[in-house]
């Protein structure tokens, strides 16, 4: 018999937070499922580990330098369940969340796509609850640290089972045919805005997204800077542009195709000044130390130059993400792309 649910969750050798996820998934969770674990970079104590602790999860091997969407891809190319729960390695559940959201399933219109639940961080503070629509002048106010997902709106921070926009990527429950049709995640995006994408390609062609504040999940969401910012922030940039100048013609797995030119030149150049000025503003710090002060100083440095070098390119993310990966940590993964002469 199929399971009610297939569980995703991409890990990146981080077993600390993923044995805790898992064992909130196991004490909480009642309807039947499946789960899914890409195991993304693990080493081989680690993969040993998971293997003799959860004998009951299906471990997908990733070797290769993917993201975020192409790692989940492949667990929900083996989903059978009728619905696909995804969720971060970095979160926990104090409550039955998978069960909640799949009776919510019943108290929706059948064509709905999606539903999220509420999202917090440890300290109780709300990550997202909902989500309104992202727009090329909300995501460069977001760059400037300018939005606020907590204030209420239409689409947001409502009470109970309500209707809202757009998805966060690290906790959403989808009907597995809708998600199917839509191609799963679009690998367009290494490392954002693929749940955004996504949740506006839902909501754009009949399938509404809801949000349930009652249900809720913490995101524990590591914001310290580490040295492979340098290669995930030009990759989430690059993709930003793309997604947003490509919003007038937004389809499914489109690459590329559809931006309007003028729209992502007029966002490229704000970033790229904003990210000049950031520059200077490193190179004017004490970069050379060892103190973790410097150390931090040089990464947001190098990060702002690599930024700038990504906007005005035609190389996709994922090539993006290779090439400042491998300079970061002068590691070559066999399987990835190869270095392209920029």
């Amino acid at each position: 018999m199929k399971p009610e649910v297939s569980i995703i969750i991409v890990s990146m050798n981080n077993v600390s937070c993923l044995f805790p996820c898992l064992d909130s998934i196991r004490r909480h969770t009642t309807v039947s499922y499946e789960t899914f674990v890409t195991a993304y970079m693990f080493s081989d104590e680690n993969l040993k580990l998971l293997t003799g602790k959860y004998p009951w999860v299906t471990i997908i091997e990733s070797n290769e330098l993917r993201g975020f969407a192409e790692n989940n891809n492949l667990a929900l190319r083996l989903a059978e369940g009728k619905y696909c729960f995804i969720v971060n390695d970095d979160t926990l559940m104090n409550m039955p969340v998978i069960d909640r959201l799949v009776e919510d399933m019943s108290k929706v219109p059948a064509e709905t796509a999606a539903i999220s639940p509420k999202i917090v961080f440890p300290d109780g503070k709300v990550q997202t609850c909902g989500r309104a629509p992202w727009t090329p002048f909300r995501y460069l106010k977001h760059y400037l640290h300018l939005v606020d997902e907590t204030r209420p709106d239409k689409w947001a921070m409502q009470d109970g089972l309500f209707l809202t926009y757009t998805l966060n990527g690290a906790c959403f429950l989808a009907k597995t045919d809708i998600f199917r049709e839509y191609g799963w995640f679009d690998e367009t995006y290494t490392f954002t805005p693929e749940d955004i994408a996504l949740g506006t390609l839902f909501s754009r062609n009949g399938h509404p997204i809801y949000t349930d504040s009652d249900v809720e999940i913490t995101h524990i969401a590591n914001a310290t800077a580490s040295r492979i910012e340098a290669a995930i922030k030009p990759t989430r940039v690059r993709g930003s542009l793309i997604f947003y100048s490509s919003l007038g013609n937004i389809r499914p797995n489109q690459g590329t195709n559809g931006c309007n030119p003028f729209i992502y030149i007029l966002m490229g150049l704000f970033i790229w000044i904003f990210e000049a000025l950031r520059s200077i503003k490193y190179i004017l710090c004490d970069c050379s130390g060892s103190s973790p002060e410097s150390q931090r100083n040089r990464i947001m440095r190098d990060t702002a130059a690599n930024v700038r070098r990504s906007i005005f390119t035609k190389k996709t993310t994922k090539e993006i993400f290779t090439k400042y990966y491998q300079e970061v940590t002068g590691k070559t993964i066999s399987g990835i792309i190869a270095k392209s002469s920029w």
